[in-house]
């Protein structure tokens, strides 16, 4: 095992691809775990022809057609024209359309990208430090996979074989707590940061990015693209649709909505499909090269092992899961977050099963740890993608990031630690 690790951090080190390198590490080694070419060909079309995973390529279209359309623009003048009365409103607004992005598109980094890109400015423009907006955007993105539908949790079920409904109706609470626990900082931060605490206002601004429409018109835009998580997580918690069936309707509703609306080109198209298609197609090769990874794992009872090990000399509960909130804070600080989902659920699931956790607690806490490390360097997108949108660098986001990171770590902890925070459904 520790060959094995070594020859996969030596090769991330010299840059190959995740795929790449999960594949390599066992190919390179198949004498070692008793495998032969013959019996790994099939595992990788196993691995992606799962059909929860299609869920995971609609989701993507949908995002990326909400946001080439503008949709995701008018969900944003929505949140500004309601919370604009506010003190610091903005800060609010990033939060509230971060979880609204979060409900369409699954990702992360994709909120990050289309809340940042529309926020970014107009915070800039009332008065607020780059680093701050860059910042404030970066941690609010955490909502993108809190808020369900979630592409991470829909890859924990499938590997692990955990309900995705039960992952999605769990995750309500935490993104709750973690949106207030954002709030509650920038509300503090913001007397530092602005000048009297309030935002400034430019020369004949209405106070709305929707300043040229009139506010039943804001609304009236806006409810289209509100309708689209009410028909995808309806249709789930409502039993009238699977997750995948789900994002299938939700892919076809914004495809129509779009072109109904006229509001994307069919180079608008053309674009949202092909990046779907680039992102999501690398996602399942992803999968498929940690299905051969995971598929010798268990076949040589390293997960068993680790179960073995972990009830010899962990004794409690608490003692295994604070263990794994500092083990999976690392690992996301250097391993992109499906890939260390894909790695890391299968391998301590079993240990966490020994221990009586609930497998959909231990998917949350998993998938929140994880997206935690979107906040720390080096694989820090939800980083790189805010400084960017803001046009700030990562030492002025510095002096402002250890406070939300804080924030996340306690609601993190909350998380793992109150198990009634993600399974409070059974108690109804």
């Amino acid at each position: 095992m520790a060959l094995t690790f070594g020859l996969m951090a030596l090769f991330l080190v010299l840059g190959a691809p995740l795929a790449v390198t999960f594949g390599l590490v066992i190919f390179l080694q198949m004498g070692t775990y008793g495998l032969s070419i013959a019996g790994l060909s099939n595992i990788p079309y196993e691995e992606i022809s799962s059909y929860p995973l299609v869920a995971i390529p609609l989701f993507m279209l949908t995002g990326e057609l909400m946001n080439r359309s503008g949709m995701a623009a008018e969900l944003i003048a929505l949140a500004d024209l309601l919370l604009r009365r506010i003190r610091a409103a903005f800060g609010y607004i990033t939060v509230a359309a971060s979880a609204m992005m979060g409900a369409i598109t699954g990702s992360s980094v994709a909120t990050v990208a289309a809340v940042g890109g529309i926020v970014s400015p107009e915070m800039i423009k009332r008065g607020y430090p780059k680093g701050y907006v860059a910042s404030l955007t970066a941690s609010a993105g955490l909502l993108g996979v809190l808020v369900p539908p979630s592409i991470p949790l829909i890859l924990y079920g499938a590997t692990v074989g955990v309900s995705i409904s039960q992952l999605f109706i769990a995750t309500m609470v935490p993104a709750v707590l973690m949106a207030a626990l954002f709030l509650v900082v920038h509300n503090r931060l913001t007397r530092k940061v602005l000048r009297d605490g309030v935002e400034g206002r430019l020369e004949g601004d209405a106070g709305t990015l929707g300043k040229r429409k009139t506010s039943s018109r804001i609304v009236f835009d806006a409810t289209s693209a509100l309708l689209l998580p009410v028909v995808i997580l309806g249709g789930i918690y409502g039993g009238i649709m699977t997750p995948t069936e789900a994002a299938a309707i939700g892919c076809l509703y914004a495809i129509g909505m779009s072109a109904g609306r006229r509001l994307i080109s069919r180079e608008g198209f053309t674009r949202s499909f092909r990046a779907a298609a680039i992102t999501g197609s690398g996602i399942l090769v992803i999968i498929a090269m940690t299905g051969i990874f995971n598929r010798a794992m268990v076949l040589n009872q390293v997960p068993q092992d680790i179960a073995i090990w972990v009830a010899t000399y962990i004794e409690s509960p608490i003692a295994f899961l604070l263990m794994v909130n500092v083990v999976l804070l690392l690992v996301g600080t250097f391993m992109e977050t499906n890939a260390s989902i894909l790695l890391m659920g299968p391998l301590l699931a079993p240990a966490a099963e020994r221990f009586g956790i609930d497998p959909v607690h231990f998917g949350i806490v998993i998938a929140t740890n994880l997206e935690i490390g979107l906040l720390t360097p080096p694989m820090a997108a939800n980083l790189y993608v805010a400084a960017r949108a803001a046009n700030a660098r990562l030492a002025d986001m510095m002096p402002y990031l250890g406070w939300f990171f804080g924030a996340a770590l306690l609601g993190q902890a909350i998380i793992t630690f109150v198990p009634f925070a993600t399974l409070w459904f059974r108690y109804l």
